[in-house]
């Protein structure tokens, strides 16, 4: 008699044809398998508390030095009750999309808002920075079209420009002579071209030579993206962000930034000008068929907006800051290139190492989360540094001995 086929055994499904296959299962277990086994698993951590620079992770009470939070305007009280007073008077959600029963007054308000504080023509908002990247690349380029993409870029400008279904050119990070050969090779074939950038890169804190890199593109005839996502609010002498700061806010075909994160609210926005609001309104894809932002989540960005122009001391104090931890670090022998703004990396390099620093830190009551591949390039994994506005110069100074010690334990 044949011995039987346990239901184990890779003959089961054979044995058992009438039984149903797990493939989610299957497929879920081969391969968080393969992520655990590249030690590069990741998990969610808990926290609780109003956003601000201390915080509870994890159960812990901790300086929190890894949100995006930049300007402490989460938890305003005037950005508070502005999204409490459109939850009052308008409900919780829009209702819709903005071409059916979305489009409220209160948007087309935060986009004039948006568009004056930036100088352009127009604005429009986004419920993601994701989702208005997937959705403008694909908007202005096609079959026939070319994507000139910085190697540093945002995933999200790289899944943009995968679903356009353009050529893509990658061009080293920064580098105007190797956006000029690329530029060279591609424009005399391609229909259009657009160059896509980050204001500030989000792993390393550098930011685009694009007083360079925009003014080569226009001579090119390519049109310019920049997502300013990180440099909306916080960089600049009136927190326009990274064109401001390095004096190209003039020749920008498309900029993006988010009102999650210097903003203290939730979506994104694309300014430039009106014909672009309106190919968009008409052709991207990740607007037309999402609901619109909720009432309280618009009124907060709205509120916000204003306290970046009424107090500039948050930008200055953030700059002022990330320029101290920097420094301290720098004495204390650990690196934080190329960053020169409010986010400072510290390569480590090892990812076990890497987790093993953040976990010690974490002990010592600092949260600064390390980042691993597929986030950043195989072997430069590191921890991630994002002070705030309000962060006291005791707690950097604390910060920067506590991770020049933990990498030497770790070491």
């Amino acid at each position: 008699m044949a011995e039987a086929v346990r239901k184990d055994t890779p003959g089961a499904r054979d044995a058992n044809p009438g039984s149903p296959r797990d493939a989610l299962g299957e497929r879920a277990s081969e391969s968080l398998d393969a992520i655990r086994a590249a030690g590069t698993y990741r998990r969610m951590r808990v926290l609780a508390g109003a956003q601000g620079p201390r915080m509870q992770v994890d159960g812990r009470d901790v300086l929190l030095f890894a949100g995006s939070n930049y300007l402490d305007l989460a938890h305003h009280p005037e950005v508070v009750e502005a999204s409490a007073r459109a939850a009052r008077d308008l409900g919780c959600a829009a209702g819709g999309s903005r071409l059916i029963t979305g489009n409220l007054d209160l948007h087309e308000a935060l986009e004039a808002q948006l568009a004056d504080f930036l100088g352009t023509e127009s604005a429009l908002a986004f419920n993601t920075g994701y989702m208005a990247n997937v959705g403008v690349i694909p908007a202005l380029a096609g079959e026939g079209d070319v994507v000139v993409s910085d190697a540093l870029n945002h995933a999200s400008i790289v899944d943009g420009c995968r679903l356009s279904r353009a050529g893509v050119r990658v061009f080293a990070h920064g580098d105007a002579d190797a956006l000029d050969e690329v530029l060279c090779e591609v424009v005399p074939h391609a229909r259009r071209v657009l160059v896509a950038l980050d204001g500030v890169y989000s792993m390393d804190g550098d930011t685009a030579p694009l007083e360079t890199l925009v003014p080569l593109a226009k001579r090119h005839g390519a049109m310019v993206l920049v997502d300013d996502a990180h440099g909306t609010g916080c960089l600049g002498a009136h927190g326009r962000g990274t064109p401001e700061l390095r004096g190209a806010e003039h020749g920008i075909d498309v900029l993006m930034g988010t009102l999650g994160k210097s903003l203290g609210s939730f979506g994104a926005f694309v300014a430039g000008s009106a014909a672009l609001r309106d190919l968009l309104v008409n052709t991207a894809r990740s607007f037309i068929f999402s609901c619109a932002l909720a009432p309280p989540q618009v009124a907060a960005a709205s509120a916000a907006l204003d306290l970046v122009v009424r107090e500039p001391w948050r930008r200055e104090r953030l700059g002022r800051g990330a320029a101290r931890l920097r420094e301290r670090l720098a004495t204390a022998g650990v690196a934080t290139d190329p960053s020169t703004t409010h986010i400072v990396p510290v390569v480590i390099g090892d990812n076990a190492r890497t987790m093993a620093v953040c976990e010690r830190l974490l002990d010592r009551g600092f949260y600064a989360q390390g980042i691993r591949h597929p986030s950043v390039p195989k072997g430069t994994a590191r921890l991630r540094i994002t002070p705030m506005a309000t962060h006291e110069d005791a707690d950097l100074d604390g910060l920067a001995g506590a991770i020049a010690e933990e990498i030497g334990v770790c070491a």
